[in-house]
């Protein structure tokens, strides 16, 4: 077995069915493959992905971390859509504001969540001295990050 195949099958050994969400260290895992740590994050970056199903948050440093959470199928679906498809690399003020409004309707957020975000997203948060291209990439971002957070909060969202 390659290395990198054991060390998928360690972390989908931790994930569990009543565990959904876990947190690593990235050099411990490392030193308990006896690996290099750039490898850890070649197998994070390659087989535990949107796409695979699963949302990747780390923080560097000393107290550094790893989480890995699972998203049910069709939140990965849906998001993997709104991901690539809707938000892309930049978004309008107007864009986000309709898809965050579409959200709402099909009670993939709350209403209150939608107010938040639609808050975040307007015209006036973004009246920085930049060109607009960098304001919706910048925004484009900023609403991934929150998909990201709703999907990973909420089991299953249904669509």
């Amino acid at each position: 077995m390659r290395l990198s195949d054991a060390i998928e099958k360690f972390i989908k050994a931790m994930l569990t069915q009543d565990e959904q969400e876990i947190e690593l260290k990235r050099n411990e895992l490392a030193q308990y493959f006896n690996c290099a740590p750039s490898q850890i994050n070649y197998v994070l970056a390659t087989r535990f992905t949107p796409d695979h199903g699963y949302i990747i948050e780390s923080r560097r440093g000393g107290g550094g971390y790893i989480r890995i959470f699972r998203m049910e199928h069709d939140t990965s679906q849906q998001l993997i859509y709104l991901l690539h498809e809707r938000v892309g690399e930049t978004i309008s003020s107007l864009e986000s504001e309709h898809l965050i409004t579409q959200l709402a309707e099909r009670d993939f957020i709350s209403p209150d969540e939608a107010g938040i975000m639609k808050a975040a997203m307007c015209e006036n948060c973004f009246t920085l001295p930049v060109p607009a291209a960098m304001k919706d990439a910048l925004r484009a971002r900023i609403l991934k990050s929150m998909l990201l957070e709703v999907a990973r909060k909420s089991k299953t969202i249904q669509v």
